[in-house]
């Protein structure tokens, strides 16, 4: 697999920011063709605190950002049960649109400060 220079670059820009704040735990997303997975990381521990995806909740839409918003929603709502009210957005190497957006919009909504 071939990894474009720019892809590197942009994916290395939003870790180097991230860094600067270990204390507050991690949202990292992940994006396939099919389906959408975030979790939740506490980075001084090397730890998942919790994830959601779209394949866990075995969604009935195909429509990709409806898929999205109902994994922002359900983290959201896990999150705050497990009293984490703030978080980092790493979003990796992937541009801040379309099921990015969707997602990080319905955490936004449901309660996570970042």
């Amino acid at each position: 697999m071939i990894i474009h220079h720019r892809t590197l670059r942009r994916k290395l820009k939003v870790r180097a920011k991230l860094n600067n704040n270990q204390s507050t735990p991690r949202l990292s997303v992940f994006r396939s063709n099919c389906h959408i997975w975030a979790q939740i990381i506490d980075d001084q521990k090397h730890r998942t605190i919790l994830a959601v995806s779209s394949k866990s909740l075995k969604l009935k839409t195909t429509q990709k950002i409806q898929q999205a918003t109902q994994v922002g929603q359900a983290l959201a709502q896990a999150a705050l049960q497990k009293n984490i009210k703030s978080v980092r957005f790493d979003r990796g190497s992937y541009r801040y649109h379309g099921r990015l957006k969707a997602l990080a919009q319905a955490a936004r909504e449901g309660g996570l400060i970042f």
